[in-house]
């Protein structure tokens, strides 16, 4: 399962002035200087300050109040709490930027009732914007929260399906390799139990055939290169099983020997046309495998002048339709596998999927 790696959230100081919660209060404070400007008396430095820091208090009531105390009553909500917390904080912040703002003055702020009215504007100001924005900056930040949670339980559901394909495949292709293995030893068997003296040398290649296929079949995917020559080896078995009833040619263009695909694809075509469309037949038979690539898309198609469909049990049997199942858990709804009848007799396979040079 590959990871996702996510930057870490902030913690402290830098999560409470984090710029998302910053911005709007220095929109706000930058609103209400150009409002204030034109009638203020005194330095617009001043009111710069008293605006910047009322916000700064605000925000940072704001965020400790998200964080501490970590337990509430039951019946305090977290988000009442920190917009109650910015209305508290507004008239002792405004108090505490006029007395910042005025230390050395002749008079104290309190008794000038220019300031006291400047106080005033400013605490009503602050009392009616700031709960306000507390309250917009909870919504942004429960929403933000839902979309965080629904991309990670989305993520998660989609980790989930792709970890269940896999398993899919893994049986599917579990399935696959008995239902080979077993036909091929039963064919072993025929010979040794007819005493024919090719039994051995087909039990030799058909060992060095599994050393060298069974560590293949366990991968999610293999090329097609890989297909050709686990379908050449199994052939060459064949043949050596039935040496004047069974031909076979192999075609594979450049193009389509690097290209993925589900493992045992070309394998259960050509099984399964040796096991229902030449072995039944008196006569023998001939297989072809051809593959190719053309707009886009890969094609093979696996030919044999064997019984036929009808005579070799038509429909797609438990190979086929394991392999059709694969196809589908491998590239969706575009792949497809068609079984059709030729004349005079024998059959053609088909399968077809798109061109990929990557895991299907």
């Amino acid at each position: 399962m590959t990871e996702m790696h996510r930057p870490p959230t902030p913690h402290g100081l830098a999560r409470i002035f984090a710029w998302r919660r910053v911005k709007p209060p220095l929109i706000a404070c930058g609103i209400l200087f150009l409002m204030m400007a034109p009638g203020w008396q005194v330095s617009y430095a001043v009111l710069l300050f008293r605006l910047l820091f009322i916000a700064s208090v605000a925000v940072l009531a704001f965020g400790v109040s998200e964080q501490w105390p970590e337990r509430l009553p039951g019946w305090l909500a977290r988000w009442a709490l920190q917009v109650a917390s910015v209305a508290f904080v507004v008239p002792w912040t405004v108090a505490l930027a006029y007395t910042l703002t005025t230390m050395g003055d002749r008079v104290a702020w309190i008794h000038d009732k220019d300031r006291l009215i400047g106080f005033g504007t400013m605490t009503f100001l602050g009392l009616l914007i700031g709960p306000w924005m507390a309250v917009a900056a909870v919504f942004r930040q429960i929403s933000g929260e839902a979309q965080r949670q629904a991309l990670s339980f989305e993520l998660e559901r989609s980790e989930f399906e792709r970890k269940a394909l896999d398993a899919r495949m893994r049986l599917l292709q579990a399935q696959v390799e008995p239902h080979f293995l077993f036909n091929t030893l039963a064919n072993v068997r025929e010979l040794v139990d007819s005493g024919s003296p090719a039994a051995s040398a087909v039990l030799g290649n058909l060992i060095a055939y599994l050393r060298a296929a069974v560590p293949r079949l366990h991968g999610s995917a293999t090329t097609m290169a890989q297909e050709i020559d686990l379908v050449r080896a199994y052939l060459e078995v064949m043949h050596m099983r039935m040496p004047d009833r069974l031909q076979f040619t192999l075609h594979a263009d450049e193009a389509a020997l690097p290209l993925n695909c589900p493992p045992m694809t070309l394998l259960t075509l050509v099984e399964n046309a040796v096991r229902h469309g030449v072995d039944p037949s008196e006569e023998g038979g001939r297989i072809e495998v051809r593959v190719r690539v053309q707009d886009g898309r890969c094609r093979a198609d696996v030919i044999d002048t064997g019984v036929g469909l009808g005579q070799g049990g038509g429909g797609l049997g438990t190979g086929l339709t394991n392999l059709r199942e694969r196809l589908q858990l491998a590239f969706g709804g575009d792949a497809q596998l068609r079984l059709s009848a030729l004349q005079p007799h024998g059959a053609c396979a088909e399968v077809e999927f798109p061109a990929l040079q990557g895991s299907p």
